[in-house]
């Protein structure tokens, strides 16, 4: 009798435990937190983060920002989200930033893109396009190897995967014009082939880490797998299904997404040093912010399992969304760097917050359903 009570409470306790773990997430919560870390940013957009002076407008750090952002003002249908996007490229003239072939300079380009699909204004992605023609004509001789930042023409760091393959792949959609994609996919599959590890299905960020171990593992940045993961779902938006493109990028997104869930950690979160959990206890809300959003996309178009996917998916939002102080910041963002690190409660950064928008956008429209 008492081996028999001592069964049925504990598993009483197996399934609390389990409903309290696997929270049911309201799209109303979603929203509201949503709402509150783009607002914070909106009003502290103009100050510094990382650096000692405010970002430049057309700078990677806020172009990933205003991926987020375009996510939240269709999540919200609020017009004065997107009067603030116009606002940014009425004041950058509707340019990329200064380098021509730097794929950190191009990443503002998505927003040009998305706003020129709202509005229709020709104007807002006519230097884009030059930009792009120009690269394409010209293409960069320069190796894939980054070799400490001697080569920045090409993809030699897994973030640029972020950054430029969209906005070619955009380019296309509005344009009509396949050379853009055509030429995104030729450089892409370079640098899938220079900085993809084939047996953990996890990019290096640079040539710098490929055969590179710490605490006798190898070392795989969170943020830089955020990238690309991130990077993912956005390409595979811009075609159709069972396209060639897209069943390219579907393939690499399921081998990563099956081996995120497999390290997430305990908390929700995933480490900075992705295999490295015990080395890096400190939550990371970019790299986690990234992959809730490319996870909860899948999970949204068909593409995961959602039984498998969402315990995940809402175990990572819930922990992202308990890093966000009071008055709106998001917290524990990993300031701009290249590998694991340090992260702090009371520090942010732009690019965290476009990362966090971008995964509330697509977790509201899974728990919605």
């Amino acid at each position: 009798m008492k081996l028999l009570k001592l069964f049925l409470l504990l598993s009483i306790f197996t399934t609390t435990s389990f409903l309290l773990n696997a929270q049911t997430i309201k799209p109303s919560s979603v929203k509201k937190q949503m709402k509150r870390v783009a607002d914070w940013q909106i009003e502290h957009f103009r100050e510094p983060y990382t650096k000692k002076e405010p970002h430049h407008i057309a700078d990677w750090t806020n172009g990933a920002l205003y991926v987020g952002m375009v996510k939240h003002a269709e999540t919200t249908k609020k017009n004065k989200y997107w009067k603030w996007l116009k606002s940014i490229g009425d004041e950058q003239n509707w340019k990329l930033h200064r380098r021509p072939y730097h794929a950190d300079d191009h990443a503002i380009g998505q927003m040009f893109i998305e706003l020129y699909r709202k509005y229709g204004d020709a104007n807002m992605i006519e230097e884009t396009q030059k930009s792009f023609d120009f690269i394409i004509a010209n293409p960069s001789k320069q190796p894939i190897t980054l070799d400490n930042y001697k080569h920045l023409e090409r993809w030699t760091w897994c973030d640029a995967l972020f950054m430029a393959p969209p906005v070619c792949a955009k380019l296309s959609n509005v344009t009509g014009d396949k050379k853009y994609s055509d030429w995104m996919l030729g450089e892409f599959e370079a640098t899938r082939q220079h900085l993809y590890d084939f047996d953990e299905d996890l990019f290096y960020r640079d040539n710098s880490y490929i055969g590179e171990l710490a605490h006798g593992r190898k070392i795989f940045w969170s943020r830089g797998n955020g990238w690309v993961f991130g990077g993912l779902a956005l390409l595979m938006d811009e075609y159709e299904t069972g396209s060639k493109e897209y069943d390219y990028f579907k393939d690499i997104y399921l081998k990563m997404a099956k081996k995120l869930i497999e390290i997430q950690t305990p908390e929700g979160h995933w480490a900075m040093s992705l295999l490295s959990q015990d080395v890096y206890p400190t939550p990371e809300t970019s790299g986690t912010s990234f992959f809730t959003f490319g996870l909860a996309w899948g999970i949204n178009n068909g593409l995961l399992d959602k039984e498998t996917y969402q315990p995940h998916i809402e175990k990572a939002w819930n922990s992202l969304c308990s890093h966000i102080t009071e008055d709106g910041m998001l917290g524990y963002v990993q300031p701009i760097g290249a590998a694991p690190g340090k992260a702090w409660a009371d520090k942010t950064e732009v690019y965290g917050t476009g990362a966090f928008l971008a995964a509330g956008a697509e977790v509201y429209k899974m728990v919605k359903k």
